[in-house]
Order: structure tokens, then sequence, then C-alpha cells
């Protein structure tokens, strides 16, 4: 196990582009990796249980842990503004939680404490989202509520009158495809950085709408 810093801010989605935590699946139990972790925006979605130190520290909370998922980016300049300046240097692996995954496992008050984490399968419930953005011949789509392994890899699209096309990952845990699909139902191919595949059939009808989000049956 490896050590982290950990220090209250608040997550709303960020670089990530998950948007609302709630809609997407993740909730308060969110947040910010340190450029260390974050690994350009490929560690979205990643899950984490982290506990805090107790042997360095009188912070915390005995006895508790939290498994958290990786929604957003903690830069460097946002550590350089705060009073502990510093945290978020990129060699240093630090996790900036979200307030209430926090306070579950340090008292408020502490503001940074040394943890102890590991990676851990993703425990999700429902099926995974996808969120279309953009205009005609480009599509950007968002995935969110990832079980598994949580990390989406690689994607790929199929409208229900072309073959399947692969789709470049655009920034944190959205992808890209650049055809004219408007009018056609959408099929997504999902595969995760531990190899596994799923398929979510017709997830989004022949009258989705940029903006839209939609959710499939499967999951990971």
């Amino acid at each position: 196990l490896l050590l982290s810093g950990c220090n209250l801010h608040k997550n709303a989605g960020g670089a990530c582009g998950y948007g609302n935590l709630y809609n997407a699946g993740y909730g308060v139990n969110s947040a910010a990796l340190s450029t260390a972790l974050f690994n350009n925006g490929a560690s979205c979605g990643m899950c984490f249980t982290i506990t805090c130190d107790a042997s360095k520290t009188q912070s915390c909370k005995q006895g508790t842990s939290i498994t958290i998922t990786a929604t957003n980016f903690c830069p460097p300049n946002y550590a350089l503004a705060s009073d502990n300046g510093g945290w978020c240097n990129p060699p240093r692996q630090h996790f900036d939680m979200s307030q209430p995954a926090w306070e579950t496992i340090a008292v408020y008050q502490a503001g940074i404490v040394p943890v102890n984490y590991r990676r851990v399968p993703c425990q999700r419930s429902g099926g995974m989202r996808f969120t279309i953005n953009g205009n005609n011949y480009f599509e950007l789509v968002t995935v969110a509520n990832v079980g598994g392994s949580g990390v989406v890899s690689q994607m790929w699209i199929k409208g229900s009158k072309t073959d399947w096309m692969v789709m470049s990952r655009n920034w944190g845990a959205s992808w890209q495809s650049n055809a004219y699909l408007n009018g056609q139902s959408l099929t997504f191919k999902v595969q995760t950085d531990d190899g596994r595949v799923v398929t979510a059939d017709n997830v989004a009808p022949y009258n989705w709408w940029f903006g839209g989000t939609y959710t499939s049956w499967q999951q990971f």
C-alpha cells in the first residue's frame, strides 16, 4: 500500500466530464486525483479504498475506510493557492476528497492526513450511462457508472445503418466520433482497462438528442 495525503475539496464532475455526480451514479464518495494518479484522464472512473494511516496522525477515525471513485483532477495550482500549499504538486500521490467522504475517515479540522490506499473493483447500481453531446458529424460521448475496473480504455459506436466505428478519447471519460448518426439508434461497445468488453445494444433510440443521457441494461 502507498501513502497519500487527503484534504477537503468539493468535486462537481470536473476534469473527467461526469457533470452532476449524482446523475452519473457516483454521488459524494468521490475524489480528485493529483497529477501522479490522474494519468491525463485515463484514471477517470477508477475506484480506491482509502484508510487514514493512524500510525502517522491522531486525526484518523479509527477502524474506518471508504471506497471512492476518481471523478476529477486536483491541479498543482489549486494546491499552491491553498493555505497548506503543495500537496497536489505533480510528484505527490494525493486524493482531494469530497467533504462527506473525508469525514468518514478523518476529523474535519485535520485538513490533510496520510493514508493507505488500494485500487478495488467498482460496484455500481444499474447500467452504464451514456451522455451524448456535440453536433452533426461530431458525437462526444461521456460514459459513466461503469462497474468492474471502472476505467474505459476503448469505445466503439455503431449506428443502426453503419458498421462499428472506433472512437477516440477526447478528454477524461469522454470519447468522440466524427460520423453523421442523426436519426439512427446507437449501440456502444465499451472495453475496460482489464480487457473486458460489454456491448450496450441500441441504448440511444433513433430520436436521441444532443445533451441527452441514455442508460443501458448492460454492466460489467
